[in-house]
Parts: structure tokens; sequence; C-alpha cells
């Protein structure tokens, strides 16, 4: 059954098929009877495998096959840079090989031939798997067959186009990676600032205390050694001091399904809470109406707001722009006086080590762990003067915006990739011959 482009074919692209990219190979599993099969020198590749890879390349398998076992079953040993594609239950998912290897069943693998760019086909079984799925059958899982995977038909360029689109789509890739990495390394490194900010704080110069070079600045406590000038006492008790509050957001008695609508007032809720800031990305809104009702509900700048149910590491501070909102089901609300507690270091703290070994110990709930009123109040922290507060507030903030900053250069690259994929694999927008690679760097 041969499959119909929708698309024009660009100027000196021509339309094929999957097969003429190169042979398709299909895998195999030896018996696992047979033990001579197993544990041996090449690598045997699943399905799970690719769904869990990070990258584009294929070059480590958790199980290993023998000679014999290779050829005591239908898998076949696919030279380097073979591409590898899910067929069976998941569809679609791809990996280019970096070494000789096998796979099981559930892969059709093409062996490009001297007309085909490795990476250009990487890219483009990718945007293929709609098509996949359409043709697949199956009551249990979803397959497709290796003559009906052959027959997919796209327009594709010449071998010197093709590389120069898989060099600019791997160009943007291994930016991503890079910006990826960039990131989880600054969130490592904030982490380790945080704890050296909650456990020693800065001294008047803003610089974080030293417990050996002067150890007289600090002092035995319940929660070890602490910079001279902190306290250690319960939340509670703070609270009572800065005129505070706690109270959980409406019952679902008093905010119904049928209560949200498009626009209106957003409702916080916990999965909107991520990473210390709420987030827009899915959450949902209420009638201006209804948001009157709930009014005791509403959010105001330096208000905290934490989830009660689930991941209970979720705590933010409210800003200027999340004024009027409404804390949801699912959340509690603090209020209090920035006297001598301040919002910002108290979200610091409650997602620090040290609150959330508190929280795990307390949480209620046997299915799902619950935050409540009487667990917060509890929570014992060794709480700086407010001027040092906002010092620690400050430092973190520095290393939050570097974080912000590395995440949207990333949601950038995400966003650029994603539309120029398309229209580069096919043929909308068309790459110069002459291309010069510092151009991508």
């Amino acid at each position: 059954m041969t499959t119909v482009a929708t698309q024009s074919v660009p100027t000196g692209w021509e339309e094929i098929r999957v097969a003429n990219l190169g042979e398709v190979v299909a895998g195999g599993t030896p018996t696992r009877n047979n033990s001579s099969y197993w544990n041996g020198d090449i690598p045997w590749a699943t399905p799970s495998e690719i769904t869990r890879l990070h990258c584009k390349y294929l070059s480590e398998t958790a199980e290993r096959i023998t000679a014999a076992g290779l050829a005591g079953s239908a898998a076949r040993l696919l030279p380097e840079k073979s591409i590898v594609v899910t067929t069976r239950a998941t569809l679609g998912e791809a990996a280019i090989t970096t070494c000789p290897l096998a796979t099981n069943q559930g892969f059709k693998n093409i062996v490009p031939n001297v007309s085909t760019d490795p990476l250009f086909t990487y890219y483009k079984i990718k945007t293929l798997r709609g098509e996949m799925e359409r043709l697949a059958s199956g009551t249990t899982f979803l397959e497709i067959s290796k003559a009906d995977f052959e027959e997919i038909s796209f327009s594709c360029p010449k071998l010197a186009e093709q590389e120069r689109i898989g060099l600019i789509l791997d160009t943007l890739d291994t930016s991503i990676e890079q910006t990826e990495a960039l990131t989880a390394k600054l969130k490592q490194v904030r982490a380790g600032l945080l704890h050296d900010l909650m456990t020693r704080g800065v001294d008047e110069n803003g610089e974080v205390r030293d417990p050996l070079v002067h150890p007289s600045a600090f002092k035995d406590s319940a929660m070890g050694k602490i910079p001279i000038s902190w306290s250690v006492e319960k939340l509670g008790e703070r609270l009572a001091r800065c005129r505070g509050h706690i109270q959980t957001g409406p019952f679902g008695s008093q905010l119904h399904a049928s209560d949200y609508v498009a626009g209106g007032v957003p409702v916080v809720m916990p999965q909107d809470i991520d990473e210390g800031a709420v987030t827009l990305a899915n959450i949902a809104c209420t009638s201006y109406a209804k948001a009157n009702e709930l009014s005791r509900h509403k959010l105001k700048p330096a208000d905290l707001i934490f989830s009660r149910r689930g991941d209970l590491g979720r705590c933010a501070v409210v800003g200027a722009r999340e004024s009027g909102w409404l804390c949801g089901t699912g959340c509690l609300l603090m209020r209090f006086e920035q006297t001598k507690l301040m919002a910002g270091w108290l979200s610091l703290a409650y997602q620090h080590d040290s609150g959330q070994r508190q929280i795990a110990a307390r949480a209620v709930g046997t299915t799902m762990a619950n935050l409540n009123t009487d667990l917060l109040n509890h929570l014992v922290f060794a709480f700086p003067p407010i001027e040092e507060q906002e010092m620690v507030v400050s430092v973190a903030a520095e290393a939050g915006k570097r974080i912000a900053a590395a995440r949207d250069e990333l949601a950038k690259l995400k966003m650029l990739r994603a539309g120029l994929t398309d229209d580069l694999l096919t043929g909308i927008v068309r790459v110069p011959e002459a291309l010069d690679e510092r151009e991508l760097a």
C-alpha cells in the first residue's frame, strides 16, 4: 500500500519511499532458553531503550547477545550509522547507531545507502509517526508491517541538501543539549548555594559565613551549628509575632468544575506552582462573579501559597502579577506582616532539605501526602534577623536570574527547532549550497 504525499514536491526534490533510503531490516530475539545466545559482545536494543534516550545516538544497550544468538534468530547486525525505528506499540521513535548492534522485533531499521544522509533520515523518520500510526494495526498493541513501512512516501532532496539540512538541525540539537546541561549545572550550583545560605547565612559584606574561618560567629542549637544571631523556633510562634495566619483554599463544594471558564480570574492549583513561582502554562480560570464570592481566598503580594497534597515541596511567593488571583483547591495560603519574617526567605527555608525532611516525617495521608495548618505551624526553622533574610533572598535571586536566562534561551532554541524542522524537511525553507558553518555556531 503506497501512501501519497499531500504536498507538492519542491524543485530539485523527488518523491521517494522509505525503501529508497536503504535496506529496511527487521529485528529479532534469540530464544532465552539457550544461555549460549546471551551475555555476548553484540549490543541488542529494545524499544524502551530508544524512548529513554536523551539524544539521537544509540551506543549502549542493557543486554548483549552472542554471535550464535545472532545467527540463531531473526536479528541482524546493523552497521554504524544505521537508523533504528520503533514500529511496535511505540511508533516512530528513532536513533542513529554509533556502533554495530542488533535490535529486537519491535523495530524496522534502515541501513542507509550511498544516497542517504543518516542525520536527515533520522529527523525525517520522526516526522512520519502520524503516517505510521495510520497504517498500523493490532488488537493488543499497534504495529506497522515491514511492507507498509517501506511504502511510506515523502519528498526528499539530493544527498548534498540532505547533509546541509541534517547539519543545521544537528547544530540546533547540540545547542539545545548544551543549554540543557548549563541549566542543570546552574540548578546544582544554586542548590549548593541555597544550602550554604540556609545554614550559614551571609555576613555584613554579603559573603557566606565560614564556620572554619570564623568559629566564634556560630553557636550550637537544636538544629546544629547556626550563626550566633539566629534563633530557633516554630514557624507558628514566628507567625504569631508577625500577625500571620494560614488558611486552606476553597473546598470542592465551593468551587465546582462547572465554575471554570475561559478567561476570567486565574485559580492557582498545586500543578501551577513550579520552582518557587506560579506558572501560567495550564492555569484554569473562574468567573469574576465566582472569584468575588470567594474573595477571602484572593491572593495579595508577598503571600505564600503552598501545595497541600502530592508534591509538598511546591511553594511560591505571590507577586504583583498574581494579586487578585485565587488560592485554589489543593493549596494553602499564608499571609503575615513582613516585620520579622520575609516571605521570600521562608519560601527558600521551606523548600530547603531541613524543611522538607520535617514535612516528609509529619505529612498526613496514606495514599497521598497532605499538608495542613498544624503541620506548617510546627515546622522548626533557624531564623536570621530580617535584614539578613533580605540579603539571603537577594543572593538567591541572582542565582535564580541566571537559571531563568538559561531557561529562556532553551525555550527560544526549542521554538526555533520546532518551526525550522518542518520547514527544512518539507523544502519550504531551502538551504543554500554555500552554507557557511560559522553561521551555525
